[in-house]
């Protein structure tokens, strides 16, 4: 062949040879650089505060420590651990960054008296602290592209001993080499060609990161080539730190259904329920020996296996000089020491997360939660939760059997919501809470029915000139001529009339008749007006039957509308969110949250004073009974033609909770308000334990005291000041 021939082939080689290395160095400058790991944005339930004189038992603090992974130990000697005494716990806090700062790490000790908190000292000095604030449970994530999860871990919150461990297993002279271990792949090349097959791979930690990152697993030559070449660059152009980094993050640890574990931080939680830096050597070990094969040495299933290779990973840890023969013993006689079942911190709440992402999308730029790895800070108090999730699934299974309705048939919707800052503190979105498809918290309308009656009444009593609680209605049949030409005709539900009945006697019990005939006085575009001015925006046609309830609400709406109530007047939109923080750990900003003025306050206050006999004497003078020691409280029943619908709204000092318990089928469910949703309410609120409701009187009341037929002692009742009654009964 002619010289020039060669020298033209040589020239074309290495042109196509330097192509190839520009477009493998470009592809690793943008796709390491740009590529980052499928991160969710981690949602966060409310941190919970331990303070002195806190209405918290010792078995309550010791269920929210075991939720948020902390370990019971005969010692408390690092953090995520406790130890309990009989009246006391002793914990080692973690250190966790919030919006507004790190909160550091503490070991303290905290007393309990009678169901209280007595004290709280700070360990081992014995400082006293007034309170402290535990680091929030994690409570689901949002996906952006991927079936995947990641704890992303930078650099510097590696545990040194990880690296120690992978250094001594993986790669020997990982912070020596440049890409390559020239020995091994010598070695592998003649295993491989006595085989006349790929068998062995002598792999370094950057080779092992290059073909997770951007290769395939299969077994050529063509694929190791381009894993050397990748490997030399990828050298070239990152630190060790960067490398090492990238592959803490990325390596493959196991499967969990549909999701892929990657990353050793992921692993950490998935096998042991704690971060990574919490973990012992020997667990560390365990982790560093998944990389060999996740799937053959899956501890869960393969527990024997995973033993030997943890040992092994320990032993040549001993021979590298990183454990002494004294420790190697230790390690290697402790147990694998997962947890009981594999941890996956899903949507431990999918109904309330599904409000978050709602809220996400109407408080926040889009383009701002493209961003991964965003730490989403929540309302939700898991204590309330859980409580409320408890008490709904008991007594829809009493209200099932009591009514002889088939087991399962009953659905609900709850919410339970702050009364001054709006914030929803817990939500169930169906009776089954991993069915996330239709969350009725939000997307089950239903008709509102009596609940609707504090709204009428509320907007007879703003005109103080011309009605108070002991103004007279007409509570006689109504008859309503429709354009259809029949005949509208609403009965009370005992099937009586009462004659001329005060307002405040027809809210508290709820007569159809007196509040059609107050509402279609006042004009029903008055009411409809109110109803605007509480935030309500759908559309709602003018017909005499929404003064019964017919409009149709969800569950939040509702909780909307009361809210306005119970926080006297003022209004702030329902919010499940607190902050949201950027992966560099800034604050995404947010539309701004406003409170309003929707409501007068004196009027508010006699309609709240209303709802007040509402439970006292009226149509939930259940309550009572159910709930002795929290009174006084406010609330209203609420029932739908046939008993479609049950509801119960309801608020003490701090805490309102609405009620909806329906068939999704929209057949009978054979319960009025008070004998459906309100049973539900009250064993929510027991557990929760409401706060009574504080009736502070605007400057602008005076009180009357009153006797009467139905009154069973002298009563004393509010009025607008300069607008006294004329009627002294209460019938």
């Amino acid at each position: 062949m002619p010289v020039f021939l060669i020298f033209r082939i040589l020239v074309v080689a290495v042109c196509i040879l330097s192509v190839w290395l520009l477009w493998l160095d470009h592809r690793i400058r943008t796709e390491f650089e740009g590529k980052r790991w499928s991160l969710p944005a981690r949602v966060y339930a409310s941190a919970l505060e331990v303070y002195v004189g806190q209405n918290l038992s010792i078995s309550e603090f010791e269920k929210e420590l075991r939720a948020s992974g902390y370990r019971k130990q005969a010692n408390t000697i690092k953090p995520g651990q406790y130890r309990r005494d009989k009246n006391s716990i002793e914990l080692f806090k973690r250190s966790f960054v919030f919006w507004d700062g790190e909160d550091s790490s503490k070991h303290l000790q905290v007393n309990f008296k009678k169901n209280r908190v007595n004290n709280i000292r700070k360990l081992p000095e014995g400082k006293s602290l007034g309170v402290f604030r535990l680091e929030p449970q994690i409570i689901g994530k949002i996906y952006p592209r991927h079936n995947e999860d990641r704890v992303l871990l930078p650099y510097r919150d590696v545990p040194p001993r990880l690296i120690d461990i992978l250094v001594a297993v993986e790669d020997r002279h990982f912070f020596s080499h440049s890409g390559l271990d020239y020995r091994g792949i010598a070695r592998a090349f003649y295993v491989n060609l006595r085989q006349a097959r790929i068998s062995q791979g002598g792999s370094t930690l950057t080779q092992q990161l290059v073909k997770n990152f951007f290769l395939t697993h299969e077994r050529t030559y063509w694929r190791k080539f381009n894993e050397v070449i990748m490997s030399l660059l990828l050298e070239r152009r990152y630190s060790k730190a960067d490398i090492l980094s990238a592959y803490i993050n990325e390596i493959y640890l196991g499967q969990h259904g549909v999701r892929a574990i990657h990353g050793f931080g992921t692993a950490a939680e998935y096998y042991f329920s704690k971060p990574l830096k919490e973990l012992d050597i020997e667990q560390l070990a365990l982790l560093v020996g998944l990389v060999k094969g996740a799937s053959y040495y899956n501890p869960y299933k393969h527990p024997e296996r995973a033993l030997k290779r943890r040992n092994l990973v320990l032993q040549l840890m001993q021979e590298q000089n990183y454990l002494d023969a004294a420790q190697l013993e230790i390690a290697q006689s402790r147990p694998l020491g997962l947890s009981k079942k594999p941890v996956w911190r899903r949507a431990k709440y999918p109904a309330f997360l599904d409000i978050v992402k709602r809220q996400l999308l109407r408080e926040y730029e889009l383009k701002d939660l493209r961003n991964e790895g965003l730490r989403i800070f929540t309302t939700l108090v898991p204590a309330i939760q859980d409580k409320i999730e408890v008490a709904v699934q008991g007594q829809l299974q009493k209200l099932e059997k009591q009514k002889k309705l088939k087991t399962g048939s009953l659905e609900t919707a709850v919410v339970v919501m702050n009364v001054s800052s709006g914030e929803v503190l817990g939500l169930i979105g169906g009776r089954q809470r991993e069915k996330v498809n239709f969350n009725r918290a939000i997307d089950a309308k239903r008709p509102i029915g009596s609940l609707i009656k504090p709204v009428v009444y509320y907007t007879a009593l703003s005109k103080p000139s011309q009605f108070n609680l002991l103004s007279r209605v007409d509570d006689s049949a109504v008859s309503i001529k429709q354009s259809d030409n029949s005949f509208w005709q609403p009965r009370n539900y005992d099937r009586l009339t009462h004659k001329n009945v005060t307002l405040i006697g027809a809210l508290s019990h709820s007569y159809n008749q007196a509040t059609v005939r107050l509402g279609l006085q006042l004009g029903l575009d008055k009411v409809i007006g109110i109803l605007r001015q509480m935030g309500l925006k759908k559309e709602i046609e003018s017909y005499p039957s929404i003064l019964l309830g017919s409009i149709e609400m969800n569950s939040l709406e509702v909780a909307q509308i009361y809210q306005s109530f119970a926080n006297g007047g003022f209004q702030v939109p329902y919010n499940s969110i607190r902050e949201v923080l950027n992966n560099d750990g800034s604050s995404l900003q947010r539309h701004a949250l406003e409170m309003n003025q929707v409501l007068q306050p004196a009027p508010v206050f006699l309609t709240n004073f209303s709802m007040t006999q509402v439970v006292e004497n009226g149509t939930a003078q259940g309550l009572l009974h159910m709930m002795p020691g929290f009174m006084p409280l406010a609330g209203k029943t609420g029932t739908t033609n046939d008993l479609r619908d049950s509801w119960f709204s309801g608020f003490g000092d701090e805490i309102l909770g609405v009620v909806w318990v329906g068939q999704d089928d929209n057949e009978s469910t054979k319960l009025t308000g008070a004998s459906g949703a309100m049973r539900v309410w009250a064993e929510m609120m027991k557990s929760i334990k409401i706060v009574p409701l504080d009736l502070i009187a605007p400057e602008d009341i005076d009180w009357i005291s009153i006797q009467g037929n139905s009154c069973k002692k002298n009563h004393s009742i509010p009025f607008v000041r300069g607008y006294k009654p004329e009627q002294r009964g209460c019938e």
